[in-house]
């Protein structure tokens, strides 16, 4: 899909071989421990699927090989803006080991460069407030703080 500097991460759409490393990746940076099941990955198999035949993507960044990095982009149509593309970023995460080492930066460009190609008028995401270093990440990227979000959980 896109690379970076040679020796650097290439940015690709994950495969269901990427799974484990995908799910590790998630309960490396989760805030709530037993959120995830890396025992059982059909459910996560069977959501890569659904998600490959939308648009957007699973991105992984793989250096050599390895993922050590993940996020995803659902696109989906708005009602209001003319009906227009909107892009979401969800579920970043690069593995402790090679954080500050550009991965977080390579994979938002490639979501970021999807989401214009695919005619999005705008891309947005939230972040935990618990995660300030996060917050200075996405603003370096440009993205601004402008709306305090709002989840209500079923289970």
């Amino acid at each position: 899909m896109t690379g970076g500097s040679p020796g650097g991460p290439l940015v690709r759409q994950a495969t269901t071989g990427d799974l484990a490393a995908i799910v590790h990746l998630f309960e490396l940076g989760a805030l709530n421990p037993d959120k995830e099941d890396p025992r059982d990955l059909a459910p996560y198999a069977a959501a890569l699927t659904d998600i490959d035949g939308a648009p957007g993507d699973v991105l992984v960044a793989d250096v050599g090989g390895e993922v050590v990095g993940v996020c995803q982009l659902l696109v989906f149509r708005h009602l209001q803006a003319r009906g227009g593309l909107c892009a979401e970023v969800e579920s970043v995460h690069v593995r402790p080991d090679w954080r500050r080492q550009g991965i977080g930066r390579v994979l938002l460009r490639a979501a970021i460069d999807t989401a214009r190609d695919l005619g999005c008028y705008r891309i947005q995401l939230t972040s935990n407030t618990r995660r300030p270093d996060a917050h200075r990440f996405y603003e370096a990227l440009g993205f601004e703080s402008s709306h305090v979000g709002f989840k209500l959980h079923f289970s």
